[in-house]
């Protein structure tokens, strides 16, 4: 058997509008300007109150980045409700998935920075809950690159980590991979450059989700 994790936002679904639309409000309720998206971008996939913590030039999350935190998930729901923005869905990720649960050697998971509701409002809004049997998210374990959500993800599975794949498109994930002794597989249509998942530790990197079926043998 082989487990394969996937990270959530960047690499099964675009969320980055979303996101960074939260955070447009969430820095000025606390009298900071707007951050930029290319800010926003390079925070996705960690914990949230780290994330923003990084975004405000912070090395830890203090309390102000915390109760920062409490307010972005407060308004959250709202905007994406009112916002016309939406997590979507990459182009060929859902032939992948399903390429993947149809065999019998291979289980699936989801390792993401969000929270277990952000994450199952996702997997349910695209049908795929019944897809991902094993799930550690930021409300289980320490933010990425902590190898954490893998290695209780391959604990609860009784897989190896040698015989365990990270999938993802940022370098906190190719980091946690790592240092759990998991393969990395970098995306390229996610919020990262190639070149940094390549320095991150990445095995490899793919450009498009079908190339992801030939490291899954």
């Amino acid at each position: 058997m082989k487990l394969v994790l996937f990270d959530c936002d960047g690499t099964l679904v675009d969320s980055v509008g979303l996101i960074h639309e939260v955070m447009r409000h969430t820095f000025p309720a606390f009298g900071k300007p707007e951050p930029k998206i290319e800010t926003t971008k390079s925070i996705i996939g960690l914990t949230l109150d780290i994330a923003i913590a990084r975004m405000d030039g912070k090395p830890h999350a203090d309390d102000e980045a915390v109760a920062m935190a409490a307010h972005y998930k407060t308004i959250f729901s709202d905007i994406r409700r009112t916002s016309g923005f939406a997590e979507t869905m990459f182009d060929g990720i859902r032939e992948v998935l399903d390429a993947l649960i149809a065999r019998e050697d291979v289980w699936l998971g989801a390792v993401t920075g969000k929270s277990r509701r952000g994450l199952d409002i996702i997997l349910e809004a695209h049908g795929l809950k019944p897809h991902f049997l094993f799930c550690r998210t930021a409300d289980d374990c320490p933010s990425k690159p902590h190898p954490a959500m893998v290695t209780e993800c391959c604990d609860e599975a009784g897989i190896a980590p040698r015989e365990t794949i990270v999938i993802g498109d940022a370098i906190y994930d190719m980091q946690m991979a790592k240092a759990a002794s998991a393969t990395a597989i970098g995306v390229s249509w996610g919020y990262a450059k190639a070149d940094d998942l390549w320095k991150a530790g990445a095995d490899a990197v793919v450009e498009r989700p079908a190339d992801l079926l030939a490291y899954i043998h």
